[in-house]
């Protein structure tokens, strides 16, 4: 079950069965101690910042925590690591104690042209190829078709679930 945003999280996660919860929104190091608490992998790690923060906090919570390098594979996306700068950031991660590195998380286009978001999508699987790790988190509910051709071992459907968010 995956959630953008700790305060919803911590509002549905108290209803729901054992399942293994990860955090897709954008991480700011200030929550990084309640993320690692609430959430058992962390989608969405896009600067070393990030990932020493998450670091910090699952070192503390005594916890090994999963998470995924997130690349910005479209020019108008706010957070991702550049494509370029992933296998630095990958290296990073790994020196982090607490930190188990799986693989990489990109968002889509906003393109209505499929081609555009399946080269995007591509793109995040070739930086996967790179960096390593065996999770390729890509597609959602407007796009999984191509992120399913790309290689997506996980797509976020939350829309094409449960609605439009409010």
């Amino acid at each position: 079950m995956g959630e953008n945003y700790l305060q919803e999280a911590r509002r549905k996660f108290s209803s729901l069965p054992p399942v293994r919860k990860h955090f897709v929104g954008h991480l700011q190091t200030n929550k990084a101690k309640a993320i690692v608490a609430a959430f058992d992998v962390v989608q969405s790690v896009d600067r070393a910042q990030a990932g020493a923060a998450l670091s910090k906090a699952a070192v503390e919570a005594q916890k090994e925590l999963p998470v995924l390098l997130q690349v910005n594979v479209s020019p108008v996306e706010r957070f991702g690591c550049p494509p370029e700068e992933a296998e630095r950031l990958a290296e990073a991660l790994r020196g982090q104690p607490g930190l188990r590195l799986d693989g990489v998380m990109a968002i889509g286009p906003l393109a209505a042209d499929r081609d555009t978001i399946l080269r995007a999508f591509e793109l995040a699987a070739k930086t996967l190829a790179r960096v390593g790790g065996s999770t390729l988190s890509i597609g959602m509910s407007g796009d999984w078709r191509e992120a399913v051709q790309a290689g997506s071992t996980m797509v976020r459907i939350g829309e094409a679930l449960f609605g439009s968010r409010s």
